[in-house]
């Protein structure tokens, strides 16, 4: 009896835990607008307008910012632009991988209120401003942390559903990372997006 009161407890405690954590780190932030236009389980057809990004060369996004990507994107927001000015964390952080001729980018989506106005020229000349072009997304989120493994395979089933549903996919797939790089494995928000058209 005891245990099971035990394990109760502990349930409603990880549970509470849970909600916490995503009030206070995910939700904490401006996220990046969409409209959703359909949802099949997993998976959802998503209306991006264009957005405005702070980006950098990566090597991967199973790199998680290792190789300074970033580090020099955080180092934007805090200051490091010609205007010296503060601009506010968002979610996610979008990343495309390494491809035939391109290095990979990591971007920092810019808050609207920032992207409406005057946008501070970055300091350095490995961040960039650059427009995430909008459009009809097929997107399949997933948890943990990206290894390649991971992101390999949910590329994978994505492009399935998307071939399923008879749908074309155009370009190379995309990744976004929700919450800080601290939050544990299962509590963290990842997904793969890929253009359709």
């Amino acid at each position: 009896m005891k245990t099971m009161i035990y394990c109760a407890v502990g349930a409603a405690a990880l549970g509470a835990l849970y909600i916490g954590w995503t009030l206070t780190a995910r939700s904490a932030y401006e996220a990046a607008a969409y409209k959703s236009i359909s949802r099949d389980g997993e998976f959802e057809i998503r209306q991006y307008p264009d957005i405005k990004l702070a980006s950098t060369s990566m090597t991967s996004p199973a790199a998680n910012g290792e190789d300074g990507s970033f580090m020099r994107l955080f180092g934007y927001i805090s200051g490091a632009n010609e205007s010296q000015q503060k601009v506010s964390m968002t979610v996610p952080v979008f990343m495309e991988a390494e491809t035939t001729g391109e290095s990979g980018r990591m971007g920092f989506v810019l808050p609207r209120e920032v992207a409406s106005s005057s946008i501070p020229a970055p300091a350095s000349d490995q961040v960039v401003i650059t427009t995430r072009e909008g459009g009809q997304f097929a997107v399949l989120r997933f948890n943990g942390y990206m290894s390649q493994q991971q992101l390999d395979t949910a590329e994978a089933r994505l492009r399935e559903w998307i071939a399923d549903e008879g749908l074309t996919p155009a370009g190379s797939a995309e990744f976004a990372g929700y919450d800080p790089p601290w939050t544990p494995g299962l509590l963290r928000r990842n997904e793969v997006l890929l253009r359709v058209e």
